[in-house]
């Protein structure tokens, strides 16, 4: 996606007028600016604090006397609500400004997960209790993600947009890992009340920074019609793009098949096959490294049709569902695990990239909020269907299934023209839409295929491009 310029205090100098030895301190490098600086650091908090979270939720739910099922309830309030209100989120966020909608997502957050952690600690929760704030923790995800899509996307400018996205992936993902298990060691040190209230903090400190966004350059929007409209308009950005709706639906598919194959029948064969949670944390583990592996790869690679290099990285995706209906041992599935963690994180910076330089300002979040729904709206059901569906034809012939259509609908996409056409920008274009506040029209910019939207991942391989970072499961470009 691509801006116009906007200068501030903290862009750097425009290369054409500024002289090539200005004197006085080095400048800050065009893509980092401080808005840049804000939300890395904001995504890198919160992501250490929901991380850890994840797993205190699970425990506390079991602490308090609930079953297996109340863990499932609980984290499918938050699934549920996400699938509910993010649409109207991201026409909310191109509506009123987006720093706005993520300051007052993130107190909701802090709000609903300190009372969590209070009713906890005092051992006050009840089941109810905890599904009612799960739910309204995802109803501020909803309003959080499609806003802080569009910023993030909107804080990069020039040539260097996919090193930047790339080192943003990389702090998220590091600190989805550092999290989880730092998270897991104060569960069992403190209990699961005093993470979740950790959790709360890093919302509350994620809001003070993000209230410090620069959106002086950002133009006001322009009034508008109904929320209703303004979502056709969304829609209309998403389909008049083949590259942007048939990734879109491919990775609709392919996040439900993997997440089933993943979150349910992975722990079966772990427990029957390989050696019971150990081994299996250990290639969730493997996972996680591949996409730190893969953000780091992008730091210097800079494709130059992005979109058929990343649907080419869709592909391995094919391969844990593979070695799980096989099954390959440990150190193999280790193997597998990683490969495909560090292609998906290919995927997802250079889907990132053709965001950033395709799509409208003015109608990112829109846009986002459509991928986003994509990218979870099939994952209760198939996770949902993935024990029946293993009694009707057998777990390997299902696994194998997931396989088959991660193959077939990725080989799809690339019939699609644009997806191999599209192009990364290497000059200084204006891709048509309005600045924003670290950010110029100079992009990684695309030649051949019409605007752009972004993407949409645990067990999510692909997360909507900015990724929000706050603690919603995500393997999508921007954390």
């Amino acid at each position: 996606m691509t801006r116009p310029p906007a200068p501030d205090a903290d862009s750097p100098p425009d290369p054409v007028r500024a002289p090539a030895a200005a004197s006085g301190p080095a400048p800050r490098r065009r893509w980092a600016g401080r808005n840049y600086t804000l939300l890395s650091l904001a995504a890198v908090i919160t992501n250490l604090g929901a991380s850890g979270a994840l797993i205190a939720s699970a425990f506390a739910v079991l602490e308090a006397g609930g079953s297996a099922t109340d863990v499932g309830l609980v984290a499918a309030a938050r699934t549920t609500a996400l699938i509910v209100f993010v649409l109207v989120g991201g026409a909310v966020a191109d509506r009123i400004p987006r720093h706005r909608v993520m300051v007052v997502a993130n107190t909701v957050n802090c709000t609903s997960q300190g009372v969590f952690a209070a009713l906890v600690i005092t051992d006050q929760a009840h089941v109810w209790h905890m599904v009612l704030l799960s739910a309204i923790g995802g109803t501020g995800h909803a309003f959080f993600a499609p806003a802080a899509e569009g910023m993030v996307l909107s804080s990069v400018t020039g040539e260097q947009a996919g090193r930047a996205f790339a080192l943003f992936r990389v702090g998220i993902n590091g600190a989805g890992i550092g999290g989880a298990a730092l998270g897991g060691a104060m569960v069992a040190a403190v209990g699961p009340g005093w993470v979740l209230a950790v959790d709360a903090g890093a919302f509350a400190v994620a809001a003070a920074l993000r209230a410090f966004l620069d959106v002086s350059g950002i133009p006001e929007r322009e009034p508008g019609g109904s929320i209703v409209a303004d979502l056709k308009v969304g829609w209309r950005e998403v389909t008049g793009r083949p590259w942007l709706w048939s990734i879109v639906l491919q990775f609709a598919v392919v996040n439900a098949v993997v997440a089933a194959a993943e979150a349910v029948y992975g722990p079966l064969v772990a427990r029957e096959h390989l050696g019971g949670a150990g081994p299996w944390g250990l290639a969730m583990g493997a996972f996680a490294a591949g996409t730190l592996a893969g953000a780091l790869v992008m730091t210097r690679w800079k494709p130059r049709r992005v979109l058929l290099a990343g649907v080419l990285c869709v592909f391995p995706l094919a391969l844990p569902p593979a070695a799980l209906a096989v099954p390959l041992p440990v150190s193999w599935l280790a193997v597998v695990m990683f490969v495909s963690g560090a292609c998906i994180e290919v995927f997802a910076v250079a889907w990132m990239m053709a965001l950033h330089q395709e799509i409208p300002e003015d109608k990112l979040s829109r846009v986002s909020s459509y991928d986003w729904l994509g990218s979870i709206a099939l994952i209760p059901v198939t996770t949902a269907l993935a024990g029946p569906m293993q009694d009707l034809v057998g777990r390997s012939a299902a696994l194998w299934g997931c396989a088959a259509l991660v193959v077939v609908l990725t080989a799809a996409v690339l019939w699609v023209p644009d997806v191999r056409q599209l192009r990364r920008r290497t000059e200084h274009t204006a891709a048509g839409s309005a600045g924003g506040g670290d950010r110029t029209d100079a992009g990684d910019g695309a030649g051949g295929a019409a605007d752009a939207e972004q993407p949409a991942g645990q067990p999510i391989v692909k997360a909507p491009s900015g990724g929000s970072g706050d603690g919603t499961a995500s393997a999508s470009p921007t954390g």
